[in-house]
């Protein structure tokens, strides 16, 4: 055997054991969600249930239906706004550059590192004075102006490989700022829109900290209502996993279905930038 066969195999079992220990805990949240009450108990955590029970996935879509639509409402408009401004920045921070461009993108990017703990007092005052406080609304226009440097950086690289000829040409025949932005690079971005939104929607989908502080309980996103779901006495184990579960379905879902357009997407902005 090969010194070179023997490294691929060496990598392969290192990777199978790496890929087994990253799942354990998602094989103990997906048994666990379909056990009965009576089943969850230390001794039998890893044991598959004697019967498959799904009166936890009942009880935990009942209690988060409300939540999860809260969820879309927020993540849907918040992602394509986002998308949408940060392509518009990084198309003029690209190819329409202007006097005090390059500063005003690094104070952008500057934005990205400022820890959102210590502006959450001036932000809900800020909420509260516009109306907006405890509001999908409210939620969603933090999520879009902390969402924007990010979505700036990554279509201003991509934008960065699209030769200027193109753009020159366009010019020659009469084609507008919002005409080369519709015709050519919508057209020419869209791995880049389908990266971004992925990012972006996982993101505003998972997060904790804005969802728990700027909402009360009928305006909370899933996230928040998962801690919910122990009881003050009993935790429904089988319930609390469900909603876990159910919780992490739609960016599962978007990745799988979406995950080629996002590799490509990555390697396209990575080669150009």
């Amino acid at each position: 055997m090969s010194l070179e066969r023997v490294n691929r195999t060496l990598l392969y079992v290192a990777l199978i054991v790496l890929a087994i220990v990253y799942l354990v805990p998602v094989y103990v949240m997906l048994i666990t969600s379909v056990k009965g009450l009576n089943e969850i108990t230390l001794d039998k955590m890893w044991a598959l249930p004697q019967y498959f029970n799904l009166k936890g996935y009942q009880e935990a879509f009942k209690k988060l239906i409300p939540n999860l639509t809260n969820s879309f409402l927020l993540a849907i408009p918040a992602t394509l706004l986002s998308s949408l401004l940060g392509s518009l920045n990084g198309y003029i921070l690209s190819k329409w550059k202007f006097r005090g461009s390059n500063f005003l993108f690094s104070l952008m990017l500057f934005g990205m590192f400022i820890p959102y703990q210590s502006i959450l007092i001036p932000l809900i005052q800020f909420l509260q004075s516009i109306k907006l406080y405890n509001s999908i609304p409210g939620l969603i226009l933090v999520h879009v102006v902390y969402g924007l440097p990010i979505c700036t950086l990554m279509f201003r690289n991509f934008y960065v490989g699209i030769p200027t000829e193109v753009l020159e040409s366009a010019k020659i025949d009469g084609t507008g700022f919002f005409g080369i932005y519709r015709y050519i690079m919508i057209p020419l971005s869209l791995t880049g829109f389908v990266v971004v939104g992925i990012w972006q929607f996982t993101s505003v989908w998972n997060e904790f900290l804005f969802a728990v502080t700027l909402t009360t309980q009928k305006q909370q996103p899933i996230m928040v209502a998962l801690q919910n779901l122990s009881g003050s006495q009993i935790v429904q184990w089988n319930v609390q996993m469900a909603g876990a579960i159910l919780a992490a379905l739609p960016t599962l879902l978007v990745y799988i279905f979406l995950s080629k357009y996002f590799i490509r997407g990555l390697l396209a902005g990575s080669i150009k930038g």
